[in-house]
């Protein structure tokens, strides 16, 4: 899936093992197209390779607007955003981040 999202010109290609950090799914790639009309395709390259290799394809959401496309083969998720959503919900930030000892949160 990683070389998939390369070969057309995905930028800014994280993967992030999620073993330890969730049960739902092992790894999560991260990926930003320029465009919607690039995400749709890059999805539309993944699907089609995932079902050529007889991967099943468990969810996918966003291919009509194509500002976030998901591709959920329940082992990896793939997320396809345009630069200013992912900027926006920075989910390799979140499942990145060490937990920090002396962070405060106050409830009231």
């Amino acid at each position: 899936m990683r070389q998939s999202l390369d070969d057309d010109k995905g930028m800014d290609i994280v993967t992030i093992p999620l073993a330890g950090k969730s049960t739902i799914a092992d790894y999560m790639i991260i990926a930003t197209g320029a465009s919607s009309r690039q995400v749709a395709a890059m999805a539309d390259h993944i699907e089609f390779k995932l079902k050529k290799a007889g991967i099943a394809i468990m969810g996918k959401e966003g291919i009509q607007q194509a500002d976030w496309v998901l591709l959920d083969t329940a082992e990896v998720i793939v997320h396809i955003f345009r630069p200013e959503v992912r900027d926006f919900y920075a989910l390799e930030r979140m499942w990145t981040q060490t937990a920090s000892t002396d962070e405060v949160v106050h409830v009231s």
